[in-house]
């Protein structure tokens, strides 16, 4: 009899054992189904703040008497299209004060052309800015004129950009309040690389790294100007200070420009530039980058560029701003 009820508490207890096991394993799937449940609630709240009711947060709007907008540089040659397109577009950003037409045709800009940009910057503000708009007029082509000191200007900021590539506004926008941050260095979205070259059958002991140069090291020590924030100084630097030989140099190849500009405030300040991650879409026909023998006149130029300097100024960097609201993972 006591055997048989030893068995029987036996096969109880192994029965509640199993049952509690089950119970455990249950609870544990739960459990994980839960935390998965969680996760991908704060990830989506993350992604979408109006999934919670909360409204998506934008630029702050800029004070207009504290200098703290930008100024728009564009460049610009017998494209009235693209330039009529670049300037409604930009009008429309919230930090925008002012845009200088950088203009070296043998012609003014016809009455038509003054007048329809004219009524794009009066119109295109939704927020009732005064957007000021001036052509400077060069009486030489030269793409050292892209840099030429502006007169008077009402902001600290400089954005340079080309005609034929269009930035969405919260790019640009993100690129500022990063140039913020380091007003004295460039911020911008095109970065390039000189590289140490390693052959001996090459004369030059520098040689320029295109965007697959970047990709596959990861690093960039300049940033072109195409689309790139600046300090106002650095515009009177390269005017009045740049070699006159190097200024005859740009002048005279029609390229290298940019470059001259990254090594200028590379040599003004001793740091690398930022790269700010950004859309960019061209609405123009590919330019002097699509021509033969482009890198070569590069490499070129980064070499003569150093011994005007009298040392390699350029700094090398493997940082990248990321606007971080609009990344899904860190």
């Amino acid at each position: 009899m006591v055997a048989r009820t030893s068995l029987i508490s036996r096969r109880t207890v192994q029965k509640f054992r199993q049952t509690a096991i089950s119970a455990a394993g249950s609870l544990k799937i739960k459990l994980l189904l839960l935390i998965s449940f969680v996760f991908m609630l704060t990830l989506l709240a993350s992604c979408t703040p109006s999934f919670f009711g909360w409204s998506q947060q934008s630029v702050p709007p800029v004070d207009r008497n504290s200098r703290k907008g930008y100024t728009l540089l564009i460049n610009t040659w017998k494209r009235y299209d693209l330039l009529k397109q670049s300037i409604s577009h930009y009008t429309s950003c919230p930090g925008l004060d002012s845009i200088h037409i950088v203009w070296s045709e043998p012609d003014p800009p016809s009455d038509p052309l003054v007048k329809f940009l004219n009524h794009v910057v009066k119109s295109n503000p939704k927020d009732g800015r005064h957007i000021e708009l001036t052509f400077d007029i060069n009486k030489e082509d030269s793409l050292n004129n892209r840099f030429k000191e502006l007169k008077n200007p009402i902001t600290d900021a400089v954005f340079s950009i080309d005609d034929d590539i269009i930035f969405p506004c919260s790019s640009v926008e993100f690129a500022f309040s990063v140039w913020q941050s380091a007003p004295d260095t460039m911020v911008g979205f095109v970065p390039r690389i000189h590289l140490i070259n390693q052959s001996k059958e090459n004369r030059y002991p520098y040689i320029y790294g295109g965007w697959w140069a970047v990709w596959w090291t990861g690093t960039y020590s300049m940033i072109l100007s195409k689309a790139s924030f600046f300090h106002t100084k650095y515009l009177r630097m390269y005017t009045n200070e740049m070699p006159t030989s190097l200024l005859e140099y740009v002048r005279r190849n029609r390229n290298c420009e940019d470059i001259a500009m990254s090594f200028l405030v590379a040599n003004a300040t001793g740091a690398p530039p930022i790269w700010a991650k950004g859309k960019i879409y061209e609405i123009g026909s590919t330019g002097i980058s699509s021509l033969g023998g482009h890198s070569d006149k590069r490499t070129e130029c980064v070499n003569r560029f150093v011994s005007e300097f009298g040392r390699m100024t350029l700094v090398p960097t493997t940082v990248k701003a990321v606007d971080s609201r609009s990344t899904w993972f860190w």
